[in-house]
């Protein structure tokens, strides 16, 4: 178990993580990519709620970004991420999506946002894992599967979806047919370990 443990905080510290272990050691992994994050002091007020917008260009969504905001390329677009209060807007981008009310985030003297990209083929799986605050997914192609001990929460093509609380156990998966490809996204305590070896209760 410890050597498990290890292997997990090693591939945190290369910024990609493949997650395998136990039974899902027979099965392709799960592969997760930061993207794009940053540490803030402090969030914006009342519920939370993603933005995602599609810009023609990195250098304008980044233009435009401000303080909770993350601009990225994935799938061939331009993506803004946006955490702030319901309907807001940035200008300049188009509106994809909106996700939220994210789950309460533990007050912290620091915070990260980061967007992750997740790919894999038919089958892939994460080992059980938690982090430290809220996390929301939007998938590009395939279908996304997260389970928990709460059940399976399933995300399809163009459907944004919340995940649960800070330091709930869960397992992600490509719980479709073909090949998977999803964006992720965090407001976590930057204080503590993004992410950490975990069992179902």
């Amino acid at each position: 178990m410890k050597q498990r443990g290890v292997a997990f905080a090693t591939a945190l510290t290369c910024g990609l993580l493949v997650f395998a272990s136990g039974t899902e050691a027979q099965q392709s992994p799960l592969v997760i990519k930061p993207l794009a994050e940053k540490k803030v002091l402090t969030l914006p007020d009342g519920p939370l709620y993603w933005r995602i917008e599609s810009f023609s260009t990195l250098d304008r969504a980044q233009a435009v970004a401000g303080l909770w905001g993350l601009a990225v390329q994935a799938g061939g677009r331009v993506w803004l991420f946006r955490l702030g209060p319901r309907n807001g807007a940035s200008g300049g981008g188009a509106k994809v999506a909106e996700v939220g009310p994210l789950p309460a985030v533990p007050v912290a003297p620091e915070y990260l946002l980061r967007i992750n990209e997740a790919t894999g083929g038919a089958g892939s799986i994460t080992g059980i894992h938690t982090h430290p605050g809220s996390e929301a997914f939007y998938v590009l192609a395939g279908e996304q599967c997260i389970r928990s001990a709460h059940g399976v929460i399933r995300v399809s093509v163009g459907r944004p979806e919340t995940g649960h609380g800070g330091g709930t156990p869960m397992q992600v998966s490509n719980c479709g047919s073909t090949d998977l490809h999803a964006l992720v996204m965090f407001v976590v305590d930057a204080t503590r370990p993004f992410s950490s070896p975990a069992v179902f209760p």
